[in-house]
Formats: C-alpha cells, structure tokens, sequence
C-alpha cells in the first residue's frame, strides 16, 4: 500500500501524463459512442453470473472490450455523479453538491455555464457531437416548466437552454423525468415551452434516434467527414421499474422471487425492506433486460455502418442501487450496492479483450480518461481533479494503485454530511454535523463483504492512516470539509 504522498505524486503524474498508445499516434481519431443508464447495480451484468439478469448485448460487448469489475461512483446520486463526469471536478469545485431541483437552488446547484466539460474539448476538436435522454445538470427556476414532477413540494425538471449543453449540437434530452412509457424530451431548438412527449419507452426511442444519427442518411445529423461523439443517457433501471414494455416482464415471469437469493445486507435489516425488494427486483432485472436490448441495437447500426471497430464504445452507470439493502431505498450511501457501477469500454482497434479486476477507475474519471485515450490528453482542463487512467485503460500492465473518494454533501451546509475512502480492501467514511465529526465508518470488504460491521473503534490506527488520506484529498481538492478532521 502506497503512503499518501507517494499515492497523490503517482495520481498526479497519472493526471498529466500522456499515453504512449495515443489515437493521433496509433491511427485515425476515434468515434465515440457513451451509453449510461441510470441506477444499475455493478453486479448485475449477465456473463457475470452474480445476479440472474439476462444482458446477452452487454456480454457480447464485454468479451469484445474490457470491463472493470471495480468500477465506482464517488457521489452515487444522479446531479453530482453527472457534473463529476462531465467537468472532472469534484462537488465542491463544480458546485453541484446536490441533486438539480429547486430546494437546492438557492445553494447555486447546477452545471456552471462556463466550465470547460470535456465535450466543450471535444466540440473545439471537430467533433460532431449529440446528447440523447437524461441531463439532469439545470437548477428549476420559477415559473417552473410544466411537468407533474414539477407540481409537488420539489420541483425536478427543468430546460437546458442552448448556451449550456456545453459542445452539444444535437440535442433530443430533458432534465429528469421518470415516466418512463411516456418520456418527454427537448429538441435541439425548443424553447423552454415547446417540450413534447413520446408515447415509446424511453430507451427504445432514444435507441432510434441514436441509430439515425450513426446511420446519418443524407448527412442530416452531423457531417459526415467529422468523427462523431454521441452521448445517449438511458434513464432505466431507475425508480419507476414497474413502467418497462411487457415483453421484458415476460423474460421473468417464470422466475420464483422467492428462490432468490437475499443478500445478507438485506437480510439484516427491517423485514419491509426484504419485501420491497422482492416486490421490485424482476422488474428492475426486466428494465435491464429492456435496456441491453436496445445497447445491442445501436451496436448493431455501428458494425452496419463499419465504424465500430473506432469507435470507443462505453457502457456505465451513474451510480447503482440499494433497493432496501442496508435499510436504504435508492442511492447515496458509502456500501457497495450504492457506489459500484458497471463499466465496459470497448474499442476493438486498440483494446484488447479482458476481464479486469485491478484498475480501480471511478465515473467521475472518464472524462479525462477519455480525452488522452482519443489523443487530446495536453487538452485535458487544466483544473481537472480527478484522474486521467488511460494507460490503466489501454493496458493491463499499467497497474496503477488509486484510493477513490465517496462524498454526501449537504449543499446548504458545507460542514455537514460525509467524506470518505474507497481502497481496494477498506471502505472508510466520516460524518460531520455543523463542522463537528460525529461518527466513522470503516468497513473490511475482505472479511466482510456485506459491510454489516463497522470495525472503526477496533482499528484506531488504521482510521488514523485514512483519516490522514482523506485530508490530504480534501485539501488537494479545496473541500472545506478538510478544515474539521483532526
């Protein structure tokens, strides 16, 4: 285990270095294809055999590019998750310490206008560039915009206007809306007003229009002669698992919700949770199911239009889901059903096919990550924070040793909430109310990978050494949290 110091020159050098296996140096700038759903387990990949989720397109994708088995989200809720990946800023620095909705709004939580994204990069580069599905990056604003998640004590939804879709030219996405039979969408000219629905599940008709935009007939989408990046932001598995086209249902109506297994997490809770779960899981299997479907089918038009071999392909979450394990419906808790994601990057002209269990790479690091494998490493924003592992990426070799953040960050209250660590064995946390540490989490993944322990009065000097790395974290990164840890 490296000492903090040795860790955050390693990261650094990480950070800045270029890859000796850049696109510019190797051949032809890369397409890129980015697919994230919402709220998707990391274990519940099909070939992985942990979970019985039937993903055949996913598996597919994986045995054809790398998927990282420890692949984490640092803050894992929808808006910080989000701007983390989009700026490679951490809450604090990006200002979206929150989700987007109107009680955070006066806090200042939203996507700053002129944060340099790596999309903004990209766009400067000559990319063709388009987002489809889930933003979720705009503070709702009164008068707000018209829709029933708007019309409760919180208001969700809200317009990105033109000047902050940062590098984004074709533009078919909205806030957040969780309807997911009857979705609804902003085209690249609406106005605020002129949002419109779509009787389709929403990963089918995104699927149709990002199969368009890769198909291109005529050059109406993009221009042909640039390469094209394309986000497509699928809102499924999220809550609402119950509104997915029956024919997913169907791949599971045989299956006993009783003869699952129920994980000790849940098991050692309030029995309503085990009931939540179990009333809940194949539907959100069959959102996955739904989904996968439509990841094959835009795969598909890749290889039909002979560009799938450059083309990075990356398919990921932004962050995973607790569905009452630890007593928690959702997100945004420091154990492992929460913070770990799926994450598969293909690219068949450079990477090789592998399983890999090592590189600990956070969604929060894809942007500059991203960027250097594409060549356009010395355009990285110089204020990045997190890290560039396109080396850990391009090569197995590259056996890079990263502690991963985990921030709950109450955005009224700087001082209060969590900060935490994530290493390859530990999960460590701390929780303050009004600057003051009232509690510390340290769970043993080896011993206990169920995190139902929590080992911190037991190993004082263990929470010393971590205490320590999460300081010098917090104060490289400018999080005020710093200033209350002993």
């Amino acid at each position: 285990m490296l000492n903090y110091t040795k860790l955050s020159l390693l990261l650094s050098s990480v950070c800045l270095m270029g890859t000796s296996l850049s696109a510019k140096e190797k051949g032809k700038t890369p397409n890129l294809l980015f697919i994230m759903a919402d709220q998707w387990r990391g274990n519940a990949i099909g070939y992985l055999n942990i979970e019985p989720v039937k993903t055949p397109n996913l598996d597919k994708l994986a045995s054809a590019g790398v998927h990282f088995t420890d692949a984490v989200s640092c803050y894992p809720v929808s808006s910080p998750a989000r701007a983390m990946l989009m700026t490679g800023l951490y809450p604090v620095s990006n200002k979206v310490t929150g989700n987007c909705n109107s009680a955070n709004t006066p806090h200042g939580v939203e996507l700053e206008t002129d944060v340099r994204c790596w999309s903004d990069v990209l766009k400067e580069k000559g990319y063709a560039t388009g987002y489809l599905g889930k933003w979720h990056l705009d503070a709702p604003v009164a008068p707000y915009v018209n829709t029933s998640n708007n019309k409760g004590k919180v208001a969700w939804n809200e317009w990105c206007p033109s000047n902050r879709r940062h590098g984004f030219d074709l533009w078919t996405a909205y806030g957040t809306y969780d309807d997911h039979l009857k979705p609804m969408y902003w085209d690249t000219h609406s106005s605020r007003d002129s949002f419109y629905y779509v009787s389709e599940w929403g990963p089918t008709f995104e699927a149709n229009r990002a199969i368009e935009y890769i198909k291109n007939e005529d050059g109406r989408f993009r221009n042909p002669e640039k390469p094209f990046a394309l986000v497509v932001s699928m809102n499924p598995p999220h809550t609402g698992y119950e509104l997915v086209p029956e024919k997913y249902k169907a791949v599971y109506q045989h299956v006993n919700v009783d003869s699952l297994a129920i994980p000790e997490s849940l098991l050692a809770g309030d029995k309503k949770f085990v009931e939540f779960y179990k009333a809940n899981v194949l539907n959100y299997y069959a959102c996955m199911t739904g989904v996968d479907d439509q990841i094959g089918r835009i795969i598909e038009s890749l290889k039909e239009e002979g560009v799938f071999d450059n083309t990075i392909v990356v398919f990921t979450s932004d962050h995973g889901d607790a569905m009452g394990m630890h007593e928690t419906i959702g997100k945004n808790t420091m154990y492992e059903e929460s913070m770990r994601i799926p994450m598969i990057i293909s690219w068949p002209d450079k990477l090789k096919p592998r399983k890999d269990e090592n590189l600990m790479i956070g969604f929060s690091d894809l942007g500059p990550t991203l960027l250097s494998m594409m060549g356009f490493e010395k355009d990285i924003p110089e204020r990045t924070q997190t890290y560039n592992l396109a080396s850990g990426v391009l090569s197995a070799d590259n056996e890079l040793e990263v502690v991963q953040p985990y921030y709950f960050i109450v955005s009224s209250d700087l001082s209060s909430g969590c900060r935490g660590l994530r290493n390859k064995r530990y999960t460590f946390a701390i929780r303050a109310e009004k600057g003051v540490c009232k509690e510390y989490f340290l769970f043993d993944r080896q011993t206990d990978p169920w995190q139902l322990n929590n080992v911190a009065s037991k190993n004082p000097e263990l929470v010393k050494k971590l205490t320590s790395q999460l300081k010098a974290h917090l104060q490289r990164t400018n999080d005020p949290f710093a200033n209350y840890i002993n």
